[in-house]
């Protein structure tokens, strides 16, 4: 059975950083696309970052990059999202995700496996 369970979330001053972590059972990194996503309030689901499984290349939306990072710890069976320089808009619910099936980084729609999400509120 696919587990994730999200923890690492809470509340930081702009500016700040967290760092997110995603325990995960039932799959391996190697066979299972894997990422994450987040809700604001009042807007839809959105992809974050994703790594593939294949050659472990990885996707950022233009919003985070260059202040969020993504990376594994396949012994754990951890996904992390290292989250730097956090702004207001970064406020969301932080959701990880998998798929073993073709899927787009920028569509939660395509990933099948969901974590129960962690709250991240960044205060001005």
């Amino acid at each position: 059975e696919v587990q994730l369970v999200e923890s690492g979330g809470g509340l930081v001053q702009a500016g700040g950083s967290l760092r997110l972590s995603c325990a995960t059972s039932g799959f391996s990194f190697d066979d299972y696309a894997i990422g994450w996503f987040r809700q604001a309030p009042g807007k839809e689901r959105e992809g974050v970052s994703t790594r593939r499984s294949t050659d472990g290349s990885i996707y950022y939306s233009d919003s985070v990059k260059g202040r969020f990072a993504i990376s594994t710890n396949n012994a754990k069976n951890t996904l992390y999202l290292q989250m730097n320089s956090l702004k207001p808009e970064d406020t969301a619910i932080y959701y990880c995700a998998a798929v073993n099936a073709p899927y787009r980084p920028d569509n939660p729609a395509t990933f099948t496996f969901w974590g129960q999400g962690t709250q991240v509120t960044v205060s001005s």
